[in-house]
């Protein structure tokens, strides 16, 4: 007896009756009957599920979202509240079943309902929900449909406010989109009806948990070993660093990356809309904006957060995006001694970076002319690196290019690496080009020497002596 016929029996229902298939005549061959098989033990394990979800959330109430019970009190009371509910369906289940069924349910309860296995899958980098039916996810850089779905909206509606309570966040018809994250730092955005038309839209993208470092983005293809030792000695000399690039190319990955190579003893301050960076040094400060309450006050913005760092002390100051007025504080900070500061930029060229903040310091509402804002860019920034995301879907370091300076109105630009399409791809698709030195050297390695920093012969293309060390 299947699942289905044992669910039936205990609710005092016949069995579903096998189908009865007529004999076909001698004079005529009958065709073959298409058989309509009994439904699958899987979808009344999922009716069972859906009943005793409901029976568990009605038992809980408002014990789910109750901030005085850790992880482990609440795991203990949904376990324990979960075996009566089961119990008073008297239902037979094998015990693969009622295994399987508590799984998931505490996946539903605990955890992020379908979402769960998906966040578990290391190959899997951005999940997106497209209402209760419709999830995408991101493996190697392509997107691909999965068979995994909510049940209802409502199933996907308690997913989405149990991310956003457990980081002080809401999400309701009077807020209804917000940016939150994960325990493990994976960056989250939920919006919901009216604004979402065909349904709660989620967007999960997933960090790992052993923060990449330079030798991974070197063993991907994102940076070359030339690119990294040049980073390296960048940030070592406290030169100011934007990395640009479009969105899901990789920013803040790369951020993270030029973040350790600041040495320790300094003090750093991150500031964030939502924190994501996972810097590895001891003396890091870290600051996260926060939305207005439901009276429409008390938000703190970057803006804020970048003016008050100003007076902590910061020997570097890691902005994780400049999206706003707060780029016109961000350069005064770099302007104004706070040298070998990070962040992160929109842009699709270096060019496109200097033009976007230009438009962000206009954001701020100073009326400044426009040779003023340059001035300030181009003596603020020093090196712009900008990441693509190839159409193979790999993810790579296109230009690294100093600013330097002033020709007229222009802000000029001088590219020291570029990566060559011209190699094409491979019979996979796959792009077989490589990031390349220009042959010109920057002239911010003047203060390389200054500083006593050695640089390879090799990274500006010059062959290197025979045991020189490299990354």
């Amino acid at each position: 007896m299947n699942l289905a016929e044992r669910l039936a029996a205990a609710q005092g229902q016949p069995a579903p009756a096998a189908p009865v298939v007529p004999a076909p005549q001698a004079a005529v061959p009958a065709p073959r009957p298409a058989a309509a098989a009994p439904a699958p033990p899987t979808d009344a394990l999922a009716r069972l599920k859906d009943r005793v979800g409901k029976a568990l959330f009605e038992r809980m109430g408002s014990r789910m979202n109750d901030p005085s019970l850790s992880e482990d009190q609440l795991r203990t009371i949904v376990l324990g509240e979960l075996d009566e509910v089961v119990e008073e369906e008297n239902v037979p289940l094998s015990t693969e079943e009622r295994q399987r069924l508590t799984a998931e349910l505490a996946d539903d309860v605990l955890g992020y309902g379908p979402l769960q296995r998906l966040l578990d899958d290391p190959a899997v980098s951005e999940i997106m929900v497209n209402g209760p039916e419709a999830i995408y996810v991101e493996r190697n850089g392509k997107l691909e449909r999965t068979a995994t779905r909510f049940t209802s909206e409502e199933h996907l509606r308690r997913v989405i406010d149990r991310i956003v309570s457990r980081v002080g966040r809401r999400i309701d018809e009077s807020s209804p989109l917000v940016d939150a994250r994960l325990a493990d730092g994976s960056r989250v955005n939920a919006i919901i009806p009216p604004l979402a038309f065909s349904g709660s839209t989620l967007t999960i993208r997933k960090f790992s948990k052993d923060p990449f470092t330079v030798e991974d983005l070197i063993s991907f293809g994102t940076l070359s070993p030339e690119m990294a030792e040049l980073l390296n000695a960048c940030v070592d000399a406290r030169l100011n660093v934007i990395v640009s690039g479009g969105t899901g190319t990789g920013k803040t990955t790369l951020l993270n990356v030029l973040s350790s190579f600041i040495p320790e003893g300094e003090r750093i301050v991150t500031i964030e809309d939502a924190v994501e960076l996972q810097l590895q040094q001891e003396h890091v400060v870290r600051l996260e904006s926060r939305p207005p309450n439901i009276e429409g006050k008390g938000a703190i913005t970057i803006r804020d957060l970048v003016r008050n760092s100003l007076r902590m002390r910061p020997d570097r100051i890691v902005v994780g995006e400049c999206r706003g007025g707060e780029s016109l504080d961000m350069l005064q900070a770099m302007n104004t001694g706070h040298d070998g500061s990070l962040s992160t930029v929109h842009a699709n060229s270096p060019r496109d970076a200097i033009a976007r903040l230009e438009t962000l310091v206009l954001m701020a509402g100073m009326d400044l002319p426009l040779r003023a804002i340059r001035e300030q860019i181009a003596s603020a920034v020093d090196v712009v690196v900008q990441l693509t995301r190839l159409r193979d879907g790999t993810r790579r370091v296109t230009h690294v290019t100093e600013v330097q300076g002033m020709e007229g109105e222009t802000v000029t630009l001088q590219d020291a690496f570029l990566f060559d399409y011209s190699a094409g791809v491979d019979a996979h698709g796959k792009f077989l080009g490589k990031p390349v030195p220009t042959g010109v050297r920057p002239r911010f390695t003047d203060k390389f020497d200054d500083l006593g920093i050695k640089l390879s012969p090799r990274v500006f293309g010059v062959a290197e002596p025979t045991g020189a060390r490299g990354w």
